[in-house]
């Protein structure tokens, strides 16, 4: 059966749960494969999420406060309304207890999260097995590492309405999942230098760094982005203000290449660091000598984040998982919201790491669960590809971006930097799977969930000047975008992408891509990605990818969100409904060159107004800070 025929069945309006007893397939990431039976009498704890109340109102409550045409828009809500309106009901607690208790599972066994979110048991596989009327297997990767899931599971009737997924099932998510084929590395979580994250960095170092404006065709430095997109702006009320950037170790930034890019760019900044929060155990490294895969991606981060907001603004460094475990998005979000943190797969052993970690050398203090304040802008340069995860589980993920929309803040994503393919270059097979060679277009998530900002990249072509117009960035990176195959389009994005399919329909058959137009689409805007000058292990060197993008963007942002403070206004939030508007089309320099190749293919087209490869463009700051000031 043709992968994407069913597409227009499973795309997913983000509060609508799925309406069927028969919980969807496993698929299973290339390179595993079912090595045995789970073995009966082993036990592992079975968590039941339940289904959120008013879910199928929160794209109304979330464009009541984010769409410029709103009465209320920047009326942000306060953490416990949000908890109180989207707790899961009595009734879904008493339906799924009242069905664990009547299958023979005694009361005192089944707990209940102190959120209200999940009911959980200690279960027999034997249990489990007749419960959702299923059977478990050991998944065995080449590399060894293994996984119990199953490949299919049942729920009752009556209950489809009240749970919203149950683990462990038939999740695959970024602690075990592989995107690269064949190369003999172990399944890595995101901040792993092979997990197919982290920007394109040069092999050698530079010999000579230019600052100069004549140059940025082939270097690009901060002040290169201040003359591309008329960033200047010094903050009046940064203490008012906040701006985070997300790492996720074993990445981390050495000091003193913050330092070295400090005396270089911004002299003020030498000996300036991030304000660190350390979020189950993260830590940096007191090692000297670190691998610069481990480097690149929080050196280019921060150096140009702090560079951008100035010396006046503070900028947040959230350090995701213990240097033995790691972290995942959910372990952020844990941290982020405490009602998240045991209603999600967060601390669920088949997904996620679990703190305290028990492996040697793992941290052993309490799991970060709603102890951190999120920040009012949010860059993350990191992403999974959407078939990695199940549609539940991202749907789940998705939502919790929504609801911290509803507090005001801003969710930036990278959109990858591989074109229409995913992670290490891995694009979709007919089954479903993955794989260096496949020929179905890959789309990244977060990107595709409608609730973030997904950033592209551009770059300034060989030859041109600040002044000409950029290209989509295909220079050792090119800037990821598509269709997502799981999350329908929202309503803020349908004109742009109409206008697309039918001025500029790609060339492509239906069934290597989702053609339904019906799809959230990404990216929604683009910045600069190739040739940053970066710090990196005590040298420049050239870097290239959206993660290069993302925390730009961010920083103008939350220079927008420092003039509205000021003006007594609140931060922007989720800014898709307005910068989608018709009355921002021209606070973007709409990019017209280039494609985004992959999986065998050119990838889309850019065009007139948004397309597929660079969104609505790059953005005027001027521009966007008049008509944001503007704005209640």
């Amino acid at each position: 059966m043709d992968l994407l025929a069913s597409l227009p069945c499973r795309l997913f309006e983000p509060h609508s749960p799925p309406l069927d007893a028969a919980r969807e397939p496993l698929k299973y990431p290339s390179g595993w494969r079912v090595s045995r039976k789970y073995h009966p009498s082993a036990t592992m704890p079975l968590r039941f999420a339940l289904t959120q109340s008013n879910l199928e109102n929160l794209e109304e409550f979330l464009y009541d406060v984010s769409h410029p045409d709103s009465p209320n828009y920047g009326k942000h809500w306060s953490a416990a309304d949000v908890a109180s309106t989207f707790a899961p009901s009595r009734a879904s607690v008493d339906a799924v207890r009242d069905w664990l208790l009547e299958s023979g599972i005694d009361d005192h066994r089944i707990k209940l999260s102190t959120s209200g979110g999940w009911l959980e048991f200690q279960a027999t596989v034997r249990e489990a097995e007749g419960l959702l009327r299923t059977n478990y297997n050991v998944y065995r990767h080449h590399t060894g590492t293994e996984h119990v899931a199953c490949e299919r599971y049942h729920l009752p009737e009556h209950l489809v309405p009240h749970i919203d997924f149950v683990t462990p099932t038939v999740h695959f998510d970024t602690k075990l999942t592989k995107r690269s084929g064949g190369d003999g590395q172990p399944p890595k979580r995101v901040g792993q230098p092979s997990s197919g994250n982290g920007p394109e960095t040069a092999d050698v170092p530079l010999s000579e760094v230019s600052d100069s404006l004549e140059q940025c065709d082939k270097q690009i430095t901060p002040a290169c982005l201040r003359a591309l997109y008329g960033f200047v702006y010094q903050p009046k009320v940064p203490g008012n203000n906040s701006y985070g950037i997300v790492e996720y170790s074993p990445q981390l930034y050495r000091q003193d290449d913050l330092n070295l890019f400090a005396s270089k760019f911004s002299p003020d900044l030498n000996g300036v660091s991030p304000n660190m929060v350390s979020i189950d155990g993260g830590a940096l490294s007191s090692q000297k000598s670190i691998n610069i895969n481990i480097t690149v991606e929080s050196d280019l981060d921060l150096e140009y984040a702090m560079n951008l907001v100035t010396k006046a603004q503070n900028v947040t460094l959230y350090q995701v998982g213990d240097l033995v475990g790691g972290g995942s998005f959910n372990n952020f979000l844990d941290a982020l919201d405490s009602f998240y943190c045991t209603f999600e797969g967060g601390d669920d052993p088949t997904q996620d790491t679990i703190y305290p970690d028990k492996q040697p050398g793992g941290y052993s203090g309490p799991k970060a669960c709603g102890t951190v304040k999120p920040a009012n802008v949010i860059s993350t340069s990191y992403s999974d590809d959407e078939a990695d995860l199940t549609l539940a589980y991202a749907s789940r993920q998705c939502t919790e971006y929504g609801k911290l929309g509803l507090l005001g803040v801003t969710f930036l994503y990278s959109s990858g930097d591989n074109g229409v393919a995913g992670n290490g270059n891995t694009c979709l097979n007919p089954n479903g799977s993955q794989s260096v060679d496949g020929k179905i277009f890959n789309p990244t998530f977060p990107s595709t969930c409608p609730y973030v900002t997904s950033i592209g990249a551009t770059q300034v072509s060989a030859g041109k000047t600040v002044s000409d117009p950029e290209s989509a960035c295909e220079e050792r990176i090119r800037s990821g975008g598509g269709f997502s195959n799981y999350f329908a389009l929202p309503s803020y994005q349908n004109a742009a992408v109409t206008s697309y399919l039918k001025d500029t329909p790609p060339p492509y058959p239906g069934n290597i891509w989702n053609s339904t137009g019906k799809s959230r689409a990404y990216p929604d805007i683009s910045a600069n990605g190739a040739n940053y000058v970066v710090a990196v292990n005590g040298s420049f060197r050239l870097v290239f990818g959206t993660s290069a993008s993302s925390p730009v963007m961010g920083a103008m942002l939350t220079m927008v969100n420092d003039a509205r403070i000021a003006n007594g206004k609140g931060p922007v939030g989720f800014i898709n409904p307005v910068i989608y508007s018709a009355n921002f089309t021209d606070a973007f320099n709409d990019i017209t060159n280039g494609t985004n190749p992959g999986c065998g293919t050119l990838g889309f087209n850019t065009s007139n107004g948004w397309d597929p490869v660079t969104g609505l463009g790059t953005p005027r700051f001027s521009q966007l800070l008049a008509k944001w000031i503007a704005l209640p």
